[in-house]
């Protein structure tokens, strides 16, 4: 039987003369950074400090002894970061210039000083880049000539930390006869029956050529065998009436452990094992009188997706461990999300993560990785992408959760509107990879899923790539240029990527800024904004609806955590309500790689934004909105529950001070993942300029409210309420804040982190009627007192 030894201890990097610990999976910027030879790069303006650190090459050191009785012992490298030298005693095993892809090398009998020497990666690229010519790039930053995660040089929620190392795990496989080389599950179900077709491809040493083999794969008590004698073989696995994995709020997520191992006559050589699940994904782009659809379908049942995009949730991709994905994702759950979209500048995350999503029943959008650039299509990199998408599609592939493949983001649309093709003058640009290559190397290993060449993407040059009647569509015109009331002017297919920024929480800034008086526009909070003109689009932003403060740095904090939350709830509230025209919301983005302003609805440091507990509300199986439109205000039930929803909705046309103008009860009853639209009665609806009414609808514990003028002209009364502190009996660090309001109380905001780094509430932004109250639950903040708490409270009314 196979034997493995992971190769975790005894590694050092090269600094100048001195050998520093390494540690293996890691980078070299942590490495450093343990061996304090580098400030934290995420703390004040240290990212400048590192600079020189990726324009370096690294050398990893390591003896490499082993003893074992196999035939062969291969190393195997997971991930290295990215142009590397291999050599073992002083012998070149290999090079490798490609961070998303695994590689081996047979180190049979071999032992000796192992070296793994990095070239910069700058370096790297301009030597790429001299071969194929340069092409066109969002970011001055050279990513599109070399294999590497885009983000590490930077973005406009990024630092630039060029990183290098042995960045997965490493070990030595010991094998003798034959070893399983590659799986592939192809997972079916059809008419009450799971299929499972294993196909294998198996590597033999010199000695085991011709031999017989036998293969045997198991699931749900299903057993298939095969003899053969060459390096191929096919499994066929039959399950009756499997229990279907499904999105959550669909139904449960039930896994099948998958196991695979290969014999000869003398017994067990290699064993494969990975969890399935039964279910059938189809994706529906057909041509309707709205233009071009598409929407996910699971199981038969279409699906409205409720989407957030993740990007590396950490710069230094090698610290993220799998609890820490499991607690990100959970995030996400708990946000009702049900769709991950893996962002095209980033990595193939770890198997962990995919595991994470499984469980969680999180749908998993999976570009391959290439984001704002013309990427050449040349040797060396096209035999580079080819060997990486081969890759990552067989290691992924086993996952229920993966239910998409996407070629690229936003390279389509580039080359149409960003100025690349008269600057490329007919060089290639990708466009091989992703209408070629890519949809071939899908079709070959995993048919089973679809494929779609890019976000935004419109299914052919028939249309514009981000065209909002076909296909995909990024909506960033908003964020850049207008008021967030412009979503509502139109329905797109697919919303794949829109979104607003906020600044971090302040227990984050003060972390990540220690010493520095936070300002807008002090040197900290501008260095970790990395948008072009970020600041002035989040104060145009604040300035449509509010008066922008001048000098009180935390009212400005929370008004743009509560402009990003109504701007997002605004574009969601809208296109849910036209589904199934619109089919899907990717909300750009769930997390942060650092301490950043940015479109997140988690900071860098893992605390929530308001934004996310309003995801949350508009994510929800239940959704109660009220849209203004030319023709009067439209109330929206959205019931995306598979059991119908028979409501009476409350509606109240309210002045300020909280007296009811007019009160009306309207009786809906949505269908099973359905929408019914119905007019606002006109006596019921304020006047459209009134600055002294506001309409509120209620039901079933839901709310919708609307506000006919900025917040900035409302005839807001001041806001008063009472505060009670409530200690949670038996439990030292919880304790319940309750608010009583005696006025109207819109957008209260309880930032439970001024309470303490640890402090953690159960809900964001809540409007309160006057005679109404509100339970916040804070956990991790032990004892406080009134006055802490009211001064952790933020309101709208302060104009």
């Amino acid at each position: 039987m196979k034997d493995v030894t992971q190769l975790t201890e005894g590694w050092s990097v090269r600094h100048e003369e001195a050998l520093l610990p390494a540690r293996v999976p890691g980078c070299v910027h942590t490495d450093l950074l343990a061996a304090d030879v580098i400030p934290d790069p995420f703390i004040g303006l240290n990212e400048a400090e590192v600079d020189w650190v990726g324009r370096r090459g690294w050398t990893y050191l390591a003896d490499l002894a082993h003893d074992s009785a196999h035939e062969r012992t291969d190393l195997v490298f997971d991930g290295l970061d990215t142009a590397a030298l291999i050599t073992l005693a002083g012998q070149e095993l290999g090079r490798t210039r490609n961070m998303h892809r695994s590689y081996r090398f047979d180190v049979t009998g071999r032992t000796g000083p192992l070296e793994v020497r990095f070239a910069s990666a700058y370096e790297e690229a301009e030597a790429v880049r001299s071969l194929t010519g340069s092409r066109p790039n969002v970011y001055p930053e050279p990513s599109q000539y070399i294999r590497k995660m885009a983000c590490s040089f930077g973005w406009d929620w990024g630092p630039t930390l060029v990183t290098a190392g042995i960045w997965r795990p490493v070990r030595l496989e010991h094998w003798s006869t034959a070893r399983l080389a590659r799986v592939r599950p192809l997972v079916t179900v059809a008419d009450g029956t799971g299929r499972v077709e294993v196909r294998l491809d198996v590597e033999r040493t010199r000695r085991g050529e011709g031999r017989p083999l036998t293969a045997r794969a198991t699931v749900a008590g299903v057993r298939a065998e095969v003899t053969f004698e060459g390096e191929e073989a096919v499994l066929e696995l039959e399950v009756a009436d499997p229990r279907l994995w499904w999105p959550r709020g669909y139904g449960r997520q039930p896994l099948y452990d998958l196991e695979v191992t290969l014999s000869d006559e003398n017994g067990p050589l290699d064993a494969w094992q990975r969890r399935i699940g039964f279910r059938r994904i189809e994706l529906d782009r057909s041509a309707d009188e709205y233009g071009t659809g598409f929407t996910l379908v699971v199981n038969g049942v279409r699906i409205f997706a409720r989407g957030v995009n993740w990007i590396p949730d950490d710069v230094f991709p090698s610290r993220i461990t799998p609890e820490r994905y499991r607690a990100r994702l959970e995030q996400a759950a708990d946000a009702n999300v049900d769709l991950v979209r893996i962002w095209g500048g980033g990595i193939y995350e770890d198997d962990s993560f995919y595991d994470a999503c499984d469980e969680l029943g999180l749908m998993v959008w999976q570009d391959f990785l290439f984001a704002c650039s013309a990427y050449p299509e040349e040797q060396p990199l096209r035999g580079e992408v080819e060997a990486e998408a081969r890759d990552n599609v067989v290691r992924l592939m086993p996952h229920p959760s993966l239910v998409l493949w996407n070629g690229n983001n936003e390279n389509l649309w580039g080359f149409r509107d960003w100025g690349w093709e008269s600057e490329l003058a007919g060089d290639s640009w990708g466009e091989g990879y992703y209408l070629g290559l890519l949809p071939r190397v899908v079709a070959e290993l995993d048919p089973t899923r679809p494929y779609t060449a890019g976000s935004p993407w419109s299914g052919s040059w028939d249309h514009h790539p981000n065209d909002p009647a076909h296909g995909t569509f990024h909506s960033w015109e908003v964020w850049n240029r207008q008021d967030y009331a412009e979503y509502r002017t139109s329905v797109p297919r697919f919303v794949a990527e829109f979104g607003w920024q906020a600044p971090p929480a302040m227990a984050t800034l003060r972390r990540a800024l220690p010493g520095e008086r936070p300002a807008p526009d002090s040197p900290g909070m501008l260095h970790h904004q990395k948008a072009e003109d970020g600041n002035g689009k989040l104060n145009r932003g604040v300035a449509r609806h509010f008066p922008l403060p001048d000098d009180d740095f935390d009212r400005w904090h929370y008004l743009t955590q509560v402009v990003q939350a109504r701007a997002v709830a605004a574009g969601i509230e809208h296109w849910r309500s036209h589904w199934p025209v619109c089919a899907g919301t990717v909300v750009w983005q769930l997390n942060d790689c650092w301490p950043v302003t940015s479109w997140s609805a988690v900071d860098g440091d893992g605390r929530l934004k308001p934004l996310h507990h309003e995801l949350r509300r508009v994510y929800a199986d239940r959704l109660l909105t009220v849209l203004p439109g030319d023709g009067g205000l439209t109330l929206a039930v959205v019931n995306q529950s598979a059991t119908v929803w028979r409501t009476s909705v409350t509606l109240r046309r309210l002045e300020a001070d909280g007296t009811t103008v007019h009160e009306g009860v309207v009786d809906v009853t949505a269908g099973p993942r359905s929408v019914v639209r119905l007019p606002v009665p006109p006596v019921l609806a304020p006047a459209e300029r009134s600055a002294k009414e506001f309409l509120v609808a209620d039901a079933d514990g839901l709310r919708a409210l609307h506000f006919p003028v900025a917040d900035k002209d409302f005839a807001y009364p001041r806001a008063q309420y009472d505060i009670a502190v409530e200690p949670v009996p038996g439990e030292s660090d919880r304790v319940d804040i309750v608010v009583s309001a005696h006025t109207l109380v819109r957008d209260l905001l309880l930032q439970a982190d001024r309470l303490g780094p640890r402090a953690a509430a159960d809900q964001g932004l809540t409007t309160l009627l006057p005679g109404e109250r509100t339970r916040i639950k804070i956990s991790g903040c032990g004892s406080v007192d009134v006055e802490d708490v009211r001064a952790a409270l933020f309101s709208v009314d302060v104009m």
